[in-house]
């Protein structure tokens, strides 16, 4: 009697142990790496980082997960500065510190798709996802191969913005426009308007924004370089701009500086510096998108699109995503996967994506009442250029881009000269890049 007690209470003990090693889920950390953005978002108005939104997701997501115990490396979604992308991406590959996932806009991450780094998502796009979000935006998230590296969660259309109480104290009326619409001005618009400014402003008070002093904001002097007809890429994506159109357009800049239209110095201003002005109301013009509403809900805009070779004016628009990393752990990618396909098909999610113009189709209708100027953005695509011809390794052209622009400011380059290498040493970036893509 005393040895059957002894076997049933041994047998009861193995299966409790048993039962205990099944309920015991195997840990999987991850490490999400984005950069600090700002966001406006229509759904969520106390959002205001990327960082927030992505955290909150992360912490539904774990919560309900059943394959993996899953945390984050520093319990948190790690944030860097816009100018330490190398130093979180591609620099931390193969350390502890490599991102599995990482959120940003097209012109920043594109160019992660060809290090051979970043994991083609097809596989976790249902049928109802890919139907939620057109097929142009579809093309832009591919790479050369056809397979999706980015999956796009809302789009950012570049536009300026002026002070229309600025514009009134010196007698610009007939430019304001009291309508809910994006503008659009000659180049001789433009110049009757700066030369008007820069007249009638005071000291230290300058018609409109420039910087150069790195590559942050550097997609809106690209854009700008248009305005005198180059087409800025050639018919292979590379970089064009030694011509007569590309040379005036650089010219442009430059006499724009000369006749003190841009902030003097601004050769060493930022971007967050010219932004710090306009809120000041040291600047009339500046760049615009709906990240900014929160930040200038308090002025009297008027919008308009960049000066352009024709009276509509030009502008950048790109989509802002999630793309995912390769580090050799086959359990984090699973969960990455799954993660983004949790916020894919979870509608409380997704209406995060009301920071810009969301992606998604039934979010948009979701939301369009509460989505400003929803109507005349989308509108205004058709006026929208291709900033990066989808080329490899986008972060070592702008490296190259910004200390040409640098010189012709100060007058170390001109124009031409400023032309000629900005094709030799951008197409140097473009063309040096291993067109590596991740199968």
């Amino acid at each position: 009697m005393r040895k059957k007690t002894t076997l049933i209470l041994t047998f009861a003990l193995c299966c409790g142990l048993l039962a205990g090693c099944e309920g015991k889920k195997e840990t999987v950390e991850i490490n999400i790496n984005v950069p600090i953005l700002t966001v406006d978002c229509a759904a969520y108005p106390d959002c205001g980082v990327s960082n927030e939104f992505i955290q909150a997701a992360w912490d539904e997501f774990s919560a309900q997960y059943e394959k993996y115990d899953v945390t984050l490396k520093n319990d948190r979604v790690n944030v860097f500065d816009q100018t330490e992308y190398a130093a979180n991406i591609p620099d931390a590959y193969g350390t502890e510190y490599a991102p599995d996932l990482t959120f940003g806009g097209y012109f920043a991450i594109s160019g992660y798709m060809y290090d051979g780094h970043a994991i083609p998502l097809d596989d976790i796009i249902t049928d109802s996802v890919r139907n939620d979000i057109s097929e142009t935006t579809w093309e832009l998230s591919r790479g050369s191969n056809g397979k999706t590296y980015l999956m796009p969660f809302y789009s950012l259309e570049n536009i300026m913005c002026y002070n229309k109480e600025i514009f009134r104290q010196c007698g610009l009326e007939e430019y304001i426009s009291d309508a809910e619409e994006i503008q659009g001005w000659s180049l001789e618009d433009w110049e009757l308007i700066l030369s008007t400014l820069e007249e009638k402003l005071p000291e230290n008070h300058y018609p409109m924004m420039m910087y150069a002093k790195n590559e942050q904001g550097d997609t809106h002097t690209m854009i700008q370089l248009r305005c005198k007809g180059s087409d800025f890429f050639d018919e292979d994506g590379l970089f064009h701009l030694n011509t007569q159109e590309g040379i005036a357009g650089l010219q442009w800049l430059k006499d724009n500086y000369e006749k003190g239209y841009y902030p003097e110095g601004c050769e060493d201003l930022e971007i967050s510096d010219c932004s710090q002005m306009f809120v000041n109301g040291q600047i009339a013009i500046y760049v615009w998108n709906s990240a900014l509403i929160s930040t200038l809900k308090d002025f009297d805009l008027g919008y308009v699109n960049f000066p352009g070779a024709d009276a509509e004016g030009v502008n950048s628009n790109w989509i802002t995503g999630f793309m995912a990393f390769d580090n050799g752990d086959a359990k984090k990618t699973e969960v990455v996967k799954d993660f983004l396909k949790y916020i894919y098909e979870t509608p409380e999610l997704m209406d995060y994506s009301t920071c810009g113009m969301p992606c998604s189709k039934s979010v948009t209708q979701r939301w369009e009442d509460q989505l400003p100027m929803a109507e005349e953005l989308s509108a205004n695509t058709d006026c929208s250029v291709d900033f990066t011809a989808n080329n490899p390794n986008w972060a070592a052209v702008r490296q190259a881009f910004w200390p040409h622009i640098h010189a012709l400011l100060t007058g170390k380059e001109t124009a031409a000269e400023a032309a000629a290498g900005l094709d030799a040493d951008c197409n140097a970036a473009i063309t040096s890049a291993a067109r590596t893509l991740h199968d």
